[in-house]
């Protein structure tokens, strides 16, 4: 079985490091590349950068923060936001990031998903997906930070993202964002039951049982968090310890 992995998550906006709750409440917690180095020190497996605001905005990827980020962490960087065009792909790669996350932009155009993993490989290209549930187990995909719904099934895009070449999707419950009551585990497991590329679970954490417990009941492979972090309630190590302590594999 392959070890699960703790990845913490950037949110940038305006070159500061925030975090809001459903997507609203916005406030700011620091700097990026600083706090990168601090999850780098605790021995993250991967740090996910994402501008929030780049696709809502119209604007390109924050290339200087991943170039600065690059030179002072060791570990794999994904770079989401503002990733257009194959070229987009290309420059963030240049920069420094081992991986992009798109997710606004696959949906407009998902002949991006084909064109990125045939010209640097599937392991560079991770679908983001943020979804809401609209019936019982039902769900719908949304675009730009999470104000557009875009009328998408879940398990239909999902299908067309393996199908296209992705190499991993990184899925976020809308409805469990920024909560702190734990992953939306039943929409996880529909997606990990459906797919057989690796899932981050995103959305929700909040107490330390919340990544044993997403790593128990469904197929993802990593779990994602930002506000546990971010005001150090807990450590990647503790995160760790903990589903070792659960007999759960981990890096």
């Amino acid at each position: 079985m392959l070890a699960k992995r703790i990845i913490p998550c950037l949110d940038v906006r305006n070159g500061k490091v925030v975090k809001g709750v459903n997507f609203e409440g916005i406030r700011d917690v620091g700097d990026p590349v600083e706090c990168a180095e601090e999850y780098n020190r605790q021995g993250a497996d991967e740090i996910v950068f994402y501008d929030i605001t780049a696709s809502f905005e119209g604007r390109g990827v924050f290339l200087d923060v991943v170039r600065e980020t690059a030179k002072k962490v060791f570990v794999p960087l994904t770079v989401g936001g503002g990733i257009k065009t194959v070229d987009d792909i290309r420059e963030t790669l240049r920069a420094g990031a081992d991986k992009v996350s798109v997710n606004s932009q696959a949906v407009k155009n998902p002949q991006l998903i084909r064109d990125g993993a045939d010209i640097f490989g599937s392991q560079c290209i991770c679908v983001g997906i943020d979804a809401k549930k609209i019936a019982d187990h039902k769900w719908t995909v949304y675009i730009n930070g999470g104000r557009v719904d875009m009328g998408i099934d879940l398990i239909d895009w999902v299908h067309q993202i393996e199908q296209l070449g992705a190499g991993e999707i990184c899925l976020n419950s809308i409805d469990a964002d920024g909560t702190k009551e734990g992953f939306d585990i039943e929409m996880l497991k529909a997606v990990c039951d459906n797919c057989n590329i690796p899932v981050i679970a995103s959305g929700g954490a909040g107490k330390i049982n919340d990544f044993a417990e997403v790593f128990e009941k469904t197929g993802a492979t990593a779990a994602l968090a930002a506000s546990l972090f971010h005001f150090k309630e807990l450590t990647v190590q503790e995160v760790k310890s903990y589903c070792r302590d659960r007999n759960i594999t981990v890096r």
